[in-house]
């Protein structure tokens, strides 16, 4: 039985997937940027703080070549990414600037190439 007057259900969309990239990016971005920035770029480069040899290469390259240290840093690059190609979106959408299917695939093609090339860089680095 069909009735005449019903709503039609909605459209499929792709958009929860990348809401949901741009969530996850955002709490990541949130939580652990700050404390990021201020280890590797502000504590260790000075030695506050942290042992002397906490960000020397062998153990930066150790640190990417264990199987968990590689899901944290591909993690943290490509929800950055997928946070930043989101909001770049809707701001470049909110001016603008051109169509939506192209602005779609410049930002979030971006984002997607970051996070095949990381996950390909970071297979490269060895276990």
């Amino acid at each position: 039985m069909t009735f005449p007057n019903a709503p039609h259900p909605p459209a499929r969309s792709v958009a929860p997937v990348f809401w949901l990239l741009f969530g996850a990016g955002g709490m990541l971005s949130a939580l652990f940027g700050p404390a990021l920035i201020i280890l590797t770029g502000i504590m260790a480069p000075h030695g506050w703080g942290v042992p002397a040899d906490f960000a020397d290469f062998p153990h930066a390259l150790a640190f990417a070549r264990n199987p968990i240290g590689k899901l944290v840093l591909l993690a943290v690059i490509s929800l950055f990414f997928w946070h930043g190609a989101e909001r770049l979106f809707l701001t470049l959408k909110d001016m603008r600037v051109a169509g939506a299917p192209v602005l779609r695939l410049a930002t979030y093609g971006v984002a997607a190439v970051v996070t095949v090339a990381t996950f390909v860089l970071l297979l490269l680095i060895g276990f």
